[in-house]
């Protein structure tokens, strides 16, 4: 039941937000979560920002946060570098400064420009793309180094409509040379398992609130935990009978999820 639900795993774009229009119902879906003793965690795919950027990005929509409030695929991704032997090796940062800063703050050798003795090539949602960077990749990927990608999501949600995120350059770079990615992230459950062991909820306790199937959704499904899927970003209903990942909730924004959740606890 809703009304048992304590911690709330967020998406962010498409979800509470859509660039920097706050949807309505978001302060009070989050001042119901504080009124009920629970917590949420802001879950995002995102790889192009720091969390500072997110705290500052929150503060400037009237949200209150601080680092703790966040989980993003550059934390799932570093987790999953240092467990499989990263730690030493030197990586070709495909990203934003911010995606390659934030690897080397975790210990990683990150490098920007082609280098003969580089071990992966790791890629992020890049908004500073160039071409030096795909024929970069490219060529490393002739090589044969590892090919780690951040997040698989097709599309960035805006207010003019989608870009294209981390998993269409690398279907790009997939098309060039014919080497596909091991892609960190939603829809892998990594970061709802580190949000359920840091905050101190069972999986019953937690819910996940997402507006895209196979990222947000299917986290949720391979983490074992209850799911809702908002309307208000990329996915349609038409989406759910195209996905074997199906949500527990669907809703078509966060205004009315919140008036379900006052109506169970009434």
């Amino acid at each position: 039941m809703l009304s048992e639900k304590r911690l709330f795993l967020l998406d962010m774009d498409g979800t509470i937000y859509l660039d920097d229009d706050l949807f309505d119902g978001t302060l009070d879906f989050l001042e119901y979560v504080r009124e009920i003793g629970g917590k949420y965690q802001f879950l995002t795919n995102n790889s192009s920002r720091s969390v500072e950027a997110y705290v500052q990005k929150m503060a400037r929509l009237g949200i209150e946060t601080t680092a703790e409030d966040f989980l993003t695929s550059v934390d799932a991704l570093c987790v999953y570098l240092k467990k499989h032997g990263f730690s030493g090796k030197k990586l070709y940062g495909f990203g934003t400064q911010s995606f390659c800063r934030q690897l080397a703050d975790h210990g990683f050798r990150v490098y920007r420009e082609l280098r003969d003795d580089i071990d992966a090539l790791v890629c992020g949602f890049d908004t500073e793309l160039t071409f030096q960077k795909l024929e970069d990749a490219c060529i490393l990927l002739g090589r044969g180094v590892d090919f780690i990608a951040a997040n698989p999501d097709w599309l960035c949600p805006t207010s003019y409509g989608f870009v294209p995120d981390c998993g269409s350059v690398c279907q790009m770079l997939t098309r060039a040379t014919g080497r596909k990615p091991t892609f960190i992230g939603k829809p892998q459950p990594e970061m709802a398992f580190l949000a359920m062991e840091k905050c101190g909820f069972s999986r019953e306790q937690t819910i996940l609130l997402g507006d895209r199937i196979y990222t947000d959704i299917a986290c949720g499904v391979n983490a074992g935990i209850d799911t809702v899927l908002l309307l208000s970003g990329e996915s349609t209903l038409q989406d759910i009978d195209k996905n074997n990942e199906k949500p527990t909730y669907v809703y078509d924004n966060i205004r009315i999820f919140l008036t379900e959740l006052w109506r169970e606890t009434v």
